[in-house]
């Protein structure tokens, strides 16, 4: 298992950053990723038709170029988190995290004994189909292993203080897109409100001492730039857009050139 570059820069207390692959299921994507100099490649299996084989692909890819691939599972299923990191995942985003129930469940789920509950495959292709030692593999995967879980309702707002405090965690995440339309903040003179509830998040993971904070960079509902979000205490952005709109952005311009050329 190579070193997980996402969590070695949440421990220097660096900003890590991230990009979405989309819903292109193809590995050159992660590739393009890595070699543009992103930190890790977001391969969201919540909204996207992504199988476990485009997954395995996309993990090898990341492998190659030297990312740390994180995966969005669709909801809380330790099932799917096994396989995933068995196949080589180094990170698990787990969605709607609304309780410090489901916050330790998914701590058990990621973690091998005695920090969690995750069920042991000496020959998986994680533990290099066996050449690494079980101990060893376990080792290694409780400290490489990145886990992050999703902040997107009220519910889960309200029970942040004791997700934040939840051992295991190494990232809290904040969905701006999520947050505003469960509570109506999308409108404009509620938007001093959605600030408040994410500086309430993020005084609760300072005080657990935990986790560090995931925000997006430039996001619609929170435009932050990089410099800002550091300055926060995040440790973790991904950067929008998906390489579909960044390609479809890219083609309309040249298209519309052309033909502004042609009179």
């Amino acid at each position: 298992m190579q070193e997980n570059r996402v969590k070695r820069i949440l421990k220097e207390g660096g900003l890590a950053l991230g990009t979405y692959t989309g819903g292109i299921a193809d590995p050159q994507i992660v590739e393009i990723i890595g070699h543009a100099g992103f930190d890790a490649a977001f391969i969201d299996m919540e909204h996207t038709s992504f199988t476990l084989k485009d997954v395995q692909m996309m993990v090898m890819a990341a492998e190659r170029v030297g990312v740390t691939p994180i995966v969005r599972t669709p909801g809380f299923d330790p099932a799917l988190i096994l396989r995933l990191l068995d196949m080589g995942a180094q990170g698990i985003q787990v969605p709607h995290c609304d309780s410090a129930l489901l916050a330790r469940q998914a701590v058990k789920a990621v973690r091998y004994p005695p920090e969690g509950e995750r069920g042991m495959a000496g020959a998986s292709r994680a533990a290099d189909f066996g050449k690494i030692p079980l101990t060893r593999h376990m080792s290694l995967s409780n400290r490489e292993i990145t886990l992050a879980v999703m902040i997107e309702d009220l519910a889960g707002v309200e029970a942040i203080d004791a997700i934040a405090q939840t051992p295991g965690i190494d990232i809290i995440a904040v969905g701006p897109s999520a947050l505003s339309s469960w509570t109506g903040f999308v409108v404009l003179c509620c938007y001093s409100r959605l600030f408040e509830t994410f500086d309430r998040v993020k005084r609760a993971i300072e005080k657990g001492g935990v986790a560090r904070l995931a925000l997006p960079l430039n996001h619609s509902a929170f435009p932050r730039n990089a410099k800002e979000l550091k300055a926060l205490g995040v440790g973790y952005a991904n950067v929008a857009p998906s390489p579909e709109l960044r390609l479809l952005r890219s083609l309309s311009n040249e298209v519309r050139e052309a033909r502004a050329q042609l009179g």
